[in-house]
C-alpha cells in the first residue's frame, strides 16, 4: 500500500524524467504499427529519436514498467505504473517499445518459466533486442485450438517438430516463435501438448506471408520441417503447454482489448474524425452523437478493464472475463474505424490518396473479431462461463 504523499512524489520525479528524456518528436501520440519500436535483431529504427527513446526509456526499466528489476523492469506497483501511463499520456508519448514477448509471452515466463529462462530471455525482451511471434492457430485448429496436429517426437536430448501454423502475425520479422506443439498424440487433446521455444533460424522453419484484404501482409503461414528444439526450451511441464496456453490467452485478449479503448494519442474521437476529414463532418448531428457514443463506451471499457487489472494484482486473477473484455474491444475498435469511414464520406473510399490507409486500416479491424478467439466463441465463453445460461 503506498501512501498519497510517496505516489505524489513519484509522479512527479517520473513526470520530471518523461520531460527530460522523451524525445519531442516521439510526443505525437502515433500508436499505428509503422510509427511503434517493434525491437528484435533485425529491427531498423525510423529515426534516431526512435532509437533514443528506446534506449532511455529500456535502462529505466520502463518498457516493462510491471516487472522485476531484475528481468529488466521498473519494479513500479500497479499504482506507480497508472501513474506513469497517465504521464505519458499527458504528453502524448508513443510507447517506447511493443511486442508480443512484453504482451503475451512475458507474463507466460513470468509465471511458469524457469529461473533459467526467465534470466535469459526476459532482459532481451524488455531492451527491446528480441522479437517473438506466436505459434497457435493451425488449418485445422483455429477456434478450436487444442486439435493442434504439429507434433513433436522425442529424440532424448530434443525434440524434432514437424507441422503448420498459420495466421502468424509478423512471422517473417520474428527472431523466435511459441508455438504449442504435440508431444503426446495418444493423449486426449488438451493433454498431450506442450509449450516449445523456437528460433526461426532454427534449420526447418520456413514463412510465407499472407496478403489480406488491407493489401498489408501481417499474417503467415510457418511451416516446421524436421526442426531440432532443445528440450531446455520448454516453458512449464512436458504435456502440460496447454495450461500455459490458456494464461497466456488472457494477456492476448486484455491486449486486443485495449485496442478498443485508447482513441489517437489519448485525444477524442471526434478530435480525430476532425482531424482526417475536417471539422464540417461534426455538423452531421447523428454522427456527432455516434462518436460521442463509441467514446463513452471507450471510457467505461477503459475502466473496466483496470477494475479487472486491480482484481487481478489482488490475486483474483481475469480469467474469463477476459473473453468478454476481448469481445467488447473488438466491436469497439470496429465502431471506431467506422465512423471515420463516414466522416471521411467519398474520400475515405481512396486506396492510395492522403485518406487510403484509413480504407486500409478499417479493413483490417475486420480480423480483430477473428484473432485471439472468434467473437462467437468470446460470446459462448460467457454466456456459460460468466452467465451460466442454461443450454449454453
Amino acid at each position: 500500500m503506498h501512501a498519497e504523499g510517496s505516489l505524489t512524489e513519484f509522479r512527479a520525479e517520473i513526470r520530471s524524467w518523461l520531460e527530460q528524456n522523451c524525445p519531442q518528436e516521439m510526443r505525437d501520440g502515433r500508436i499505428t504499427d509503422d510509427a511503434i519500436c517493434w525491437g528484435g535483431k533485425n529491427w531498423v529504427f525510423s529515426s534516431d529519436a526512435q532509437r533514443l527513446w528506446l534506449e532511455r526509456a529500456a535502462a529505466r526499466g520502463l518498457t516493462v514498467p510491471r516487472w522485476p528489476s531484475e528481468y529488466g523492469g521498473a519494479g513500479l506497483s500497479r499504482a506507480e505504473e497508472k501513474i506513469f501511463l497517465e504521464e505519458m499520456e499527458r504528453i502524448n508519448a508513443r510507447p517506447p517499445l511493443k511486442s508480443f514477448g512484453i504482451s503475451m509471452l512475458g507474463p507466460a515466463l513470468l509465471h511458469f518459466g524457469t529461473p533459467e529462462q526467465k534470466g535469459h530471455y526476459l532482459p532481451q525482451i524488455a531492451r527491446g533486442e528480441i522479437r517473438w511471434c506466436q505459434g497457435y492457430s493451425e488449418p485445422g485448429a483455429g477456434s478450436d485450438l487444442a486439435s493442434v496436429q504439429t507434433r513433436g517426437e522425442d529424440k532424448g536430448d530434443h525434440w524434432l517438430v514437424n507441422g503448420q501454423k498459420i495466421w502468424t502475425s509478423y512471422a517473417d520479422k520474428a527472431d523466435w516463435i511459441f508455438a504449442l506443439v504435440r508431444t503426446d498424440r495418444d493423449a486426449p487433446k488438451h493433454k498431450g501438448i506442450s509449450f516449445l521455444l523456437i528460433d526461426m533460424e532454427d534449420p526447418g522453419v520456413t514463412t510465407r506471408p499472407i496478403r489480406l484484404i488491407s493489401g498489408a501482409s501481417p499474417f503467415c503461414e510457418t511451416f516446421f520441417d524436421n526442426v531440432q528444439v532443445p528440450k531446455d526450451r520448454i516453458v512449464g511441464e512436458e504435456n502440460r503447454g496447454w495450461d500455459v496456453a490458456k494464461y497466456l490467452l488472457t494477456h492476448e485478449r486484455e491486449m486486443i482489448s485495449s485496442g478498443g479503448t485508447g482513441l489517437s494519442g489519448g485525444r477524442a474521437l471526434g478530435a480525430v474524425m476532425a482531424q482526417m476529414a475536417g471539422e464540417p463532418s461534426l455538423q452531421d448531428p447523428t454522427l456527432r452523437a455516434a462518436a460521442i457514443r463509441c467514446e463513452l463506451d471507450a471510457l467505461a471499457t477503459g475502466l473496466t478493464i483496470e477494475r479487472y487489472k486491480d482484481m487481478a494484482e489482488a490475486g483474483n486473477g481475469v480469467g474469463d472475463a477476459s473473453a468478454m473484455l476481448k469481445y467488447v474491444g473488438t466491436e469497439l475498435n470496429k465502431r471506431r474505424h467506422e465512423l471515420i469511414m463516414s466522416a471521411c464520406g467519398s474520400d475515405a473510399l481512396e486506396w492510395d490518396g492522403p485518406a487510403g490507409s484509413r480504407a486500409a486500416d478499417w479493413l483490417r479491424t475486420k480480423a480483430n473479431s477473428i484473432e485471439g478467439g472468434t467473437s462467437e466463441v468470446m460470446l459462448t465463453i460467457v454466456a456459460r462461463r460468466i452467465l451460466g445460461l442454461p443450454g449454453a
